[in-house]
């Protein structure tokens, strides 16, 4: 069993698949473990770290030929692993959704793509989940990229001079990213509030101190959608949050939107209007630009103002604190590896819950119901 850790190509992407954490890990498994030269340099990992922990440190090709399972934060180009054998497995977040040709190409090179993105939420998954442990810190580097724009201190402080009231921050989608912002902000010693569709994290809001807006009049999502995700609102909900929402932004100095539907668009949060009602020198973070913003006016990649308030899109937030954020998915994938391990065949076998979730691409073609549905759906 060889598993070959390859360099991410995409641009500004900075972290790695695997460290010299799972490559020792992997080695003690019985797998052979080779690694692209320089995958690690972007994530303060060395060729020498890998060799020291017994990996084989080479080019591309290499790395890739005759490998049985290719590891990737980001799905490779198959152009560029057109060496490996037919039927090894690609290991990564693929995006399926949206690099959908690229996710043909896999099939037509007969590669079996696992999209880790799409690893179910139930409990044994848990430390498989690369969606969860990616964006736990894109709710912390949020908080920090609004106050590195900020233009004032979030806690309050009471000096000889006069006392600095404390920032009023407001997180709106409290998944994983939004409680760790909430969490963060509050370290920094601002007043935090947070809202969500799903009324079930009321408690989970107020657990962390902050205040939970709610709307009340009208029933939300009162569960979630499959897989642990909110769904869409319907349209009575929409304009009553969007009703309270505006009421609250005005006052508030920070914002962090987090909100993502999977497989769609993300849904607009905050409007153009409900921009220019807060005051000038306030910072909204919105963490869903890759997927078309929560907020009007948001441009991936960049912070731009509008009506006097910055608005910062920044893209591939936990690739911005690589080193941690490597560990992290590195971990996910020894985790999954490792859980369905077959000590006689020296390899990993897939069970149907997990496997049939995950697997978008096999023997040829394109196998996830979740990709064949949404084809369907469009025709």
């Amino acid at each position: 069993m060889k598993i070959g850790i390859i360099k991410e190509m995409a641009p500004d992407e900075r972290r790695v698949s695997g460290t010299p954490e799972t490559v020792k890990k992997f080695k003690a498994l019985g797998a052979d473990v080779a690694v692209e030269t320089g995958a690690g340099l972007t994530a303060a990992i060395s060729d020498a770290d890998y060799a020291a922990m017994g990996a084989t440190v080479a080019d591309r090709a290499a790395t890739v030929a005759d490998a049985d399972i290719i590891l990737g934060v980001q799905g490779p180009d198959p152009a560029s692993i057109a060496g490996a054998r037919p039927g090894a497995w690609i290991v990564a977040g693929l995006n399926p959704f949206v690099e959908r040709a690229r996710i043909d190409a896999y099939a037509a090179a007969e590669f079996e793509a696992l999209a880790m993105e799409f690893m179910p939420r139930i409990t044994r998954a848990q430390s498989m989940d690369i969606l969860s442990s990616q964006s736990n810190l894109s709710g912390y580097k949020a908080v920090l990229d609004a106050a590195a724009e900020y233009g004032r201190a979030f806690p309050m402080m009471m000096t000889a001079a006069g006392t600095v009231t404390p920032a009023k921050a407001f997180i709106m989608g409290v998944g994983v990213a939004g409680l760790q912002a909430i969490a963060t902000a509050r370290r920094l010693g601002a007043q935090v509030s947070a809202t969500d569709v799903r009324s079930a994290t009321r408690e989970q809001i107020e657990s962390l101190g902050a205040k939970a807006i709610f709307v009340e009049s009208v029933a939300g999502i009162e569960g979630e959608g499959k897989g642990g995700y909110a769904t869409e609102m319907s349209e009575e909900y929409q304009k009553a949050q969007a009703e309270l929402v505006s009421g609250h932004i005005a006052r508030q100095d920070i914002v962090i939107t987090t909100a993502l539907i999977p497989g769609k668009a993300a849904p607009r949060l905050i409007s153009d209007a409900q921009i220019a009602s807060m005051k000038p020198g306030s910072v909204i973070v919105d963490l869903a630009v890759e997927q078309g913003g929560n907020v009007e006016g948001a441009v991936l990649g960049q912070v731009v103002e509008r009506h006097g308030v910055k608005i910062v899109g920044h893209k591939n937030v936990p690739s911005r604190l690589a080193a941690d954020a490597s560990a992290l998915f590195a971990r996910n994938l020894y985790n999954f590896l490792s859980a369905f391990w077959n000590k006689d065949r020296n390899a990993p076998v897939l069970d149907e819950e997990i496997g049939n979730a995950i697997r978008v691409t096999q023997g040829g073609k394109v196998v996830s119901e979740r990709l064949l549905q949404l084809t369907g759906a469009m025709q």
